[in-house]
């Protein structure tokens, strides 16, 4: 691994030269500049600042300026338009005028509709009219003037109380049936009441939280319109911003364990992290979206059109406190989790196998999970996912097993050193990626040991989630034909590098002491390629085996981004086919899996559950109507029924823990808990079956 690091070296000497500015320059001055000038001395693919770039900066801008079109009318839109074709300009001059115009117009608005907002739910609502609200501000036009700004507020505090009031309604409704319930029942009037004084309160924090904004809390929204323009990761970060980075509730700080995007007003869950309290409570899951968040028993606050930092920090909290999170889910119903935040259990993001075996084959699997590529650079001796897989190889090969399946599914990533040294655990030695800049010549990293930990039959299990070091391993796997990929029909598709920048340490004299700090920039300064030439970026690894999912008919992964880099390809390097390949073999165990797919009723049955989650998402008209939303929440309900089947367990299947683990479960009941928690999910993992019967056909 010296060449990576000596090649990272290279690529962080444009960042060590100091910038001495001329001229005393106030801090947007100063940041802006320091930002171009790093993403043209070192981004992998810099964009030509020009009228096309000012086009784009000016529609992505304006679109997060105000996400769900809630306060800008097109009168405010004309005046911002005028310099849809002079942002280049105004970015190489250091100009912030169409930046501090957009900051007035949209203080302005926010004051005239806080000045009406109120007084539009000092009446109760008529429920029973059949209006409608769009929900995707993609499909809405921005309101022609003032009047018709208030008429759309009109119907989103309509929706927001009628949400609530069907919630309240179905509460009611459960506790009556329960034969020892003893309740206040309260009429729809009485509830719609209730419930309108609520999103009374929660409009009156979110506008005492927006008219607290000033102008430097939108500047990173202006500072990123324009570095996103280059690609997605490339990304401007506040210094109070920095701490946020992936916005991860795990470590050192205490929350819920999950990572969380911003995505058309909401705050979307993009991953739940192994181990953590989300994942343990099991009910939060990745594309929820999240509308509220409570203190235990506090009223919610709404988060939607909230700052991803500011709806974090309602977030997290300490170890054994309670947040209700109030949810759409996949399906499009409205339901409300309890978490009790915790820190994140971290033996359960690490490395772990046991031997499953079903029991009309008699053969013995060997299975390891892996939820990261994880290391500690910080100490000597710390951990490394390499030395943990090393270890649970030798101890099923120990064991005695018939195939092996690494499962990589909803793993994320981490270290390039690690995945060259798992990858050459299953192959002789060779080439296992190529990474390469804008400018150099791509630098081969090679599992350099000779010889073989493991040489029997392999299934690599991959989802749409399985992203960067995964997708490294699985692609390498692929391309020595050493393993059968199976999972959705491709992986995540992130194939670039980043690395933080400190600005503090780009800049001397000038008068600049004072303006620090200035934050911080993630760069993508590489891109990783397969041996075979093509690199994951976008593409993903497209599985040998095809299974369906949940997320089959929803886009998902880096081609969901704007601007992601595209797909390319390099020359491919020298290697060799794993000799043991059999292709009859392959083929064979490829094509009787999709036959046991096609006759799999399960199967069948996600598929049409897959189809169903589309359906819903796509709905953006949302009624307003009070009978109609409980008809629909109930008919959703109903319809899910037939889907509970798969949450089963499948017959057949044993899970044999093995020895060496056996006594460390002994003496810890929180892990033996946790492990049997495990075990019983593996029992009714269909994936997980269909990978054995491959293995199976591999053998």
């Amino acid at each position: 691994m010296k060449y990576l690091k000596f090649f990272s070296i290279l690529l962080i000497i444009p960042f060590a030269l100091a910038f001495f500015p001329s001229d005393e320059l106030k801090k947007e001055e100063l940041v802006m500049q320091l930002l171009m000038r790093g993403i043209e001395g070192s981004h992998y693919d810099p964009k030509t600042i020009d009228n096309d770039f000012s086009l784009k900066v000016y529609d992505l801008y304006l679109e997060r300026l105000d996400q769900g079109k809630r306060f800008l009318t097109q009168k405010e839109v004309d005046q911002l338009e005028v310099f849809k074709y002079q942002l280049d300009e105004q970015i190489k001059g250091n100009d912030f005028t169409f930046f501090k115009l957009s900051d007035k117009l949209l203080n302005q608005q926010i004051e005239k509709v806080n000045a009406f907002y109120a007084g539009l739910l000092e009446q109760p609502f008529d429920f029973t009219i059949d209006e409608e609200i769009e929900a995707d501000a993609d499909k809405m036009a921005y309101a022609a003037n003032d009047t018709e700004l208030k008429e759309r507020w009109r119907k989103i505090l309509k929706y927001q109380v009628v949400t609530r009031l069907a919630t309240a309604v179905e509460r009611q409704e459960k506790a009556q049936e329960k034969a020892d319930s003893v309740i206040e029942i309260k009429t729809i009037a009485q509830l719609e009441e209730n419930e309108r004084e609520r999103v009374l309160k929660s409009n009156t924090d979110y506008f005492s939280r927006l008219r607290k904004l000033e102008e430097s809390d939108r500047f990173s929204t202006y500072m990123n319109a324009i570095v996103n323009i280059n690609d997605p990761h490339t990304t401007f970060f506040p210094p109070k911003d920095k701490e946020n980075f992936d916005i991860s509730f795990s470590g050192r700080l205490e929350g819920i364990g999950a990572t969380l995007q911003e995505k058309d007003g909401y705050i979307e869950v993009q991953r739940i992290v192994p181990g953590s309290a989300s994942w343990r409570q099991g009910d939060l899951k990745v594309g929820h979206q999240i509308i509220k968040v409570a203190q235990g028993d506090e009223e919610p606050v709404d988060v939607v059109d909230m700052r991803l930092d500011n709806a974090v920090k309602l977030i997290r909290g300490k170890k054994g406190t309670e947040v209700r999170l109030t949810i759409k889910n996949l399906d499009g119903e409205i339901i409300e989790i309890s978490i009790i935040r915790d820190i994140v259990v971290i033996d359960e993001t690490y490395a772990k196998s046991i031997i499953i075996k079903r029991n009309d084959q008699g053969k013995r699997i060997g299975y390891i999970d892996l939820p990261s590529f994880y290391a500690d650079f910080t100490r000597t001796g710390g951990k490394s996912c390499a030395e943990d897989v090393y270890a649970e190889i030798n101890k099923l090969t120990e064991a005695g097993i018939d195939g092996m399946i690494l499962d990589l599914r909803s793993n994320s990533g981490g270290s390039l050193n690690d995945v060259v040294k798992i990858g050459g655990y299953f192959i002789d030695e060779g080439p296992m990626v190529q990474v390469k800049d804008t400018k150099g010549f791509p630098m081969v990293l090679k599992d350099r040991d000779k010889g073989t930990l493991y040489d029997g039959p392999l299934v690599v299990m991959v989802n749409s989630f399985s992203a960067s070091a995964s997708e490294i391993m699985a692609g390498a796997m692929q391309d020595y034909k050493r393993a059968v990929i199976l999972g959705s029909p491709s992986t995540f598709g992130k194939g670039s590098v980043q690395k933080f920048i400190d600005l503090d340490r780009m800049v001397r004299g000038g008068g600049t002491e004072e303006l620090k700090p200035l934050g911080s920039l993630k760069i993508t300064m590489q891109k990783f390629y397969r041996i075979s030439g093509g690199t994951n970026q976008l593409k993903g690894v497209e599985s040998d085996i095809v299974l369906p999912d949940l997320y089959k008919y929803i886009e998902t992964g880096e081609k969901e981004y704007e601007y992601a880099l595209a797909f390319d390809e390099i020359p491919k390097v020298n290697y060799q086919v794993w000799p043991l390949y059999n292709e009859k073999k392959f083929n064979n165990a490829i094509e009787n899996s999709q036959k046991r797919i096609d006759k799999n009723d399960l199967f069948g049955l996600i598929d049409e559950n897959a189809t169903r989650l589309k359906e819903n998402r796509d709905k953006s008209m949302v009624s307003l109507n009070l009978d109609k939303i409980i008809a629909e929440r109930k008919q959703n309900k109903e319809d899910s029924k037939k889907f509970d089947v798969l949450n089963e367990e499948i017959e057949g299947l044993e899970i044999l823990p093995l020895q060496a683990s056996e006594a460390t479960l002994a003496v810890d009941s929180i892990k033996k808990a946790s492990t049997e928690t495990w075990h019983k999910n593996l029992k009714k993992d269909l994936y997980l079956f269909e990978a054995i019967n491959v293995v199976g056909d591999l053998n």
